[in-house]
């Protein structure tokens, strides 16, 4: 009985050594998102993780502790093209029962670790982001006119380890925004004075206050950010635009002006004024005709889109919408957002998967760009260096009296309207030249 009763005390307490030393989380798997100015490595775990990480030099390498831990995941398989992330392997850890996991990286990158919780298909994970310490040149948008291109910036919304919505078919959103985006890219490029910039040209993500970053450095004209509708119902279908909310605007509007010295370049031609004046009144004034400037060609714009989208699909909204959305803050850039439609509704998620479709959005935007820029070129742009401007002779005009109101020669007026003499009738529409 004394033996039976000692054998089961040491079984007991080898039993409950052996949970102890089991591990309670696991490291399931990886994931690789290669970005043009970083690189997103993410771990998945069946547990909140319990971690500590530190770098070490010569060679350069990032050392993550998974306290109880063990390691499910081919750690190599996610490695593919990663110009930053040259080998990820297990080390001995100090800690009995911990995973020690290596990253040997091609270079010193600025390191960001944190937690994520789970969320919709994802559950525990650990993300570490490297960051390039220098950043990429922003190129040049000057043609051989010397005047400047036009600049788009296109947001394809989500991208990497975010989806975005998913369809009932498995759609991802930012499968979608991509494809559209690119075919918007093409349009516009395609069109002399125009030039594209993509803010995200690949299935990586980018956090909105970059985006904002990327598109001012780019000295984007417009931002246009591609997304596709998500409702808890399958029944809503339709695109719409939207544009920033008042409110929205308003509170990032008196954020800037509390920092006016750190944010002047935000606010255009007057920046170095509202900057260096110490009358907060008229640093308030100036900036606030920009915002109020940025938020009508915001909606302006928005409207050319809705009436161009109609034509090509069904609306949601007839009408821009606003809210309050952190890609549309900018206070110095015209910016919408457009839902192409409901990928939660079936039908209208198989026809944003067609081709077909996606280029006739494309298009549709692309019209609706060109003819709001066609209408309002920024000034020293090659759009509005060639822009025919239109006159209609009224009562007592002569030829000479328009070429003096336009400071052009009648000699160019002639040319441009095909005119063998100097006679005009009332009502007759004039081209006019662009004066040199």
């Amino acid at each position: 009985m004394r033996f039976a009763i000692k054998f089961t005390a040491v079984l007991m307490l080898w039993l409950g050594v052996a949970i102890v030393a089991s591990a309670s989380n696991s490291i399931d798997g990886v994931r690789i998102w290669p970005a043009p100015e970083n690189t997103r490595i993410v771990f998945d775990l069946s547990e909140k993780p319990d971690f500590k990480y530190f770098s070490l030099n010569s060679p350069q390498r990032l050392v993550i502790d998974f306290k109880d831990s063990k390691n499910n995941a081919a750690l190599m398989a996610a490695i593919k093209n990663d110009r930053r992330v040259k080998k990820i392997r297990t080390s001995t850890p100090k800690q009995k029962g911990s995973t020690r996991l290596v990253l040997e990286l091609a270079d010193d990158y600025r390191v960001s670790v944190f937690p994520l919780t789970p969320a919709g298909q994802y559950g525990d994970r650990l993300v570490i982001d490297l960051y390039d310490k220098e950043s990429q040149p922003v190129a040049t948008h000057d043609n051989s006119t010397g005047k400047r291109d036009i600049v788009i910036a296109i947001v394809a919304g989500h991208g990497g380890e975010d989806p975005g919505s998913i369809g009932a078919s498995g759609t991802y959103e930012k499968r979608v925004t991509l494809k559209i985006s690119q075919r918007l890219a093409d349009l516009i490029n395609k069109k002399e004075g125009f030039k594209a910039v993509m803010i995200r040209s690949g299935d990586y993500y980018v956090n909105h206050n970059r985006k904002t970053e990327l598109a001012r450095k780019s000295k984007a004209d417009l931002l246009i950010s591609i997304h596709a509708d998500a409702f808890t119902s399958s029944i809503p279908s339709g695109a719409s635009v939207l544009v920033q909310a008042t409110r929205r605007a308003d509170s990032e509007f008196t954020r800037w002006i509390k920092n006016r010295e750190k944010n002047s370049e935000l606010l255009g031609g007057a920046g170095e004024t509202i900057r260096m004046t110490k009358d907060d009144n008229l640093a308030i004034a100036l900036a606030d005709m920009k915002k109020e400037y940025t938020m009508a060609s915001s909606y302006d714009f928005a409207e050319h889109v809705v009436k161009q989208l109609g034509k090509v699909t069904k609306l949601h909204k007839k009408k821009p919408e606003r809210l309050s959305l952190a890609v549309l803050k900018s206070s110095d850039i015209p910016s919408v957002l457009i839902e192409t439609g409901f990928i939660s509704n079936p039908q209208e998620e198989k026809r944003l998967n067609n081709s077909r479709h996606q280029q006739k959005l494309a298009k549709a935007i692309y019209i609706a760009v060109d003819d709001y820029f066609s209408r309002n070129p920024p000034d020293g742009t090659l759009i509005a260096a060639t822009r025919v401007r239109e006159h209609k002779v009224s009562r007592g005009e002569s030829l000479s009296v328009v070429a003096q109101r336009y400071k052009v020669s009648i000699r160019e007026l002639k040319s441009a309207n095909n005119l063998k003499s100097n006679v005009v009738k009332i009502g007759q529409t004039l081209k006019i030249p662009q004066a040199d």
